[in-house]
């Protein structure tokens, strides 16, 4: 019989594996199971694994090995690895360390509660033990992925694209709003395929529309736009819905065409940009957030060249740069991994340089207005907190001097006294 233990568990990776925990941890809690917080205390670790790129891969691999060590020494008694390496690897993860007690995949909660001394309980949808800040929540609308992206392991790992129904999201919302949330932030591999599969048409708009709707709910922001199936019914619910954040995350990758084609990204150059000129044009005061991919095999310094100029003529507000990982699997394997890290590196750091150019400048616009920001967390005798311009852990910060306190969780209204590249500094 499984025997009941205290749980540390441990996340790693992307918001989708947050919210995966979360729900774990919402099981356990149903069920008595005890958790702690502290490593220290736990007998029994369960490591929430990342297995997107190469340094995403290390990361698990060597938190696993630090819990291995511990276990070693007696310090705690289980081990139980899950999520996205232990469901691409659990074959080569089992022969290499078998000091894990079990390796669970990404749709195994069931099992790792079981494991756990737990039952999986179906009468609490929605039901989550929140480990970010209580005013902010992520909710993942669907699972898996359809699109072909070259170089992309997430469909081995998550499976086809699964839409969640909207009356479960909807109560999911309110349990969340009921618990303080006050900014839901939209999740999944692709947001804009959200309802193809349970509605035959996307229902994304009609989703945004019901949580709009939410009492409790201030800020609603959209991440994860694939930008080659954007629905432009999007437009019309960011005029008709005033909760939504007047920002997109909408992950491009790059801009060349040889590259896009090969990347299978199901775009070109000239759609991308009309994409966003349109999305600038039609939703004022629109923050356009973008990731790329530098050396990418077969990107050439002309097609980087193509990409600074791009990141410089488009002005993107927010915008980070992954470099190229080899991932087995994938179709873009056999193109090999050509480009030399340090080439990749010297690539990453150029656009950066440009986009520290970019907001600078945008930044510096912004002194003297006022702007109605969220209050994340006090830091000694400042606080910090975000415009609806900023997601957290990824975005830039506002760094507000006040006499009085300023409670994690609400909203005020400040002017914005100076700006640094990343930063805005400002006053009540």
């Amino acid at each position: 019989m499984a025997v009941k233990s205290k749980v540390k568990v441990v996340t790693l990776g992307c918001p989708k594996n947050i919210v995966d925990s979360e729900c774990l941890l919402g099981q356990l809690n149903n069920s008595n199971v005890q958790i702690v917080t502290n490593a220290d205390e736990a007998d029994t670790v369960v490591i929430n694994t990342c297995g997107f790129i190469q340094d995403a891969k290390q990361e698990s691999i060597n938190a696993i090995l630090e819990a291995v060590d511990k276990k070693n020494r007696g310090r705690i008694k289980r081990i139980i690895v899950m999520g996205c390496l232990s469901e691409r690897f659990k074959n080569e993860l089992t022969a290499e360390i078998p000091e894990v007690d079990s390796f669970f995949g990404t749709n195994q909660l069931p099992g790792v509660l079981n494991t756990l001394g737990a039952k999986f309980k179906t009468d609490f949808p929605g039901e989550r033990l929140l480990t970010t800040p209580s005013h902010y929540a992520y909710l993942k609308i669907s699972e898996g992925c359809d699109n072909p992206c070259s170089f992309c392991a997430i469909p081995l790992m998550r499976g086809k694209h699964r839409s969640k129904p909207i009356e479960e999201l909807v109560h999911e919302t309110r349990l969340l709003a009921e618990k303080g949330v006050k900014e839901l932030i939209v999740i999944a591999q692709d947001t804009m395929y959200y309802g193809l599969d349970l509605y035959e048409k996307k229902q994304l708009a009609a989703l945004l529309g019901e949580l709009n709707g939410i009492d409790g709910i201030e800020w609603i922001r959209l991440m994860y736009a694939y930008p080659a199936k954007f629905s432009f019914d999007i437009i019309e619910a960011f005029q008709k819905y005033p909760k939504l954040c007047r920002y997109i995350d909408i992950p491009i990758q790059h801009c060349n065409d040889d590259i896009l084609k090969s990347m299978r990204r199901g775009i070109n150059r000239k759609a991308t940009h009309e994409l966003l000129l349109k999305l600038k044009n039609e939703i004022p005061d629109i923050a356009l957030r973008t990731t790329l991919i530098v050396g990418y095999p077969g990107e050439t310094e002309k097609d980087f060249k193509e990409l600074c100029d791009f990141v410089e003529e488009t002005g993107f507000h927010r915008l980070g740069v992954f470099l190229y990982s080899q991932e087995e699997g994938t179709t873009a394997y056999n193109l090999g991994d050509p480009i030399p890290a340090e080439i990749k590196q010297e690539r990453q750091a150029a656009i950066m340089e440009i986009q520290r150019n970019i907001s600078e400048k945008r930044n510096e616009s912004l002194i003297g207005r006022t702007l109605k920001i969220l209050i994340d967390i006090q830091d000694k005798n400042y606080f910090i907190g975000r415009t609806e311009w900023d997601a957290p852990e990824i975005d830039q910060e506002v760094i507000i001097h006040s006499a009085k306190s300023l409670k994690a969780g609400t909203f005020h209204s400040v002017t914005i006294t100076d700006a640094t590249e990343y930063d805005l500094i400002a006053a009540v």
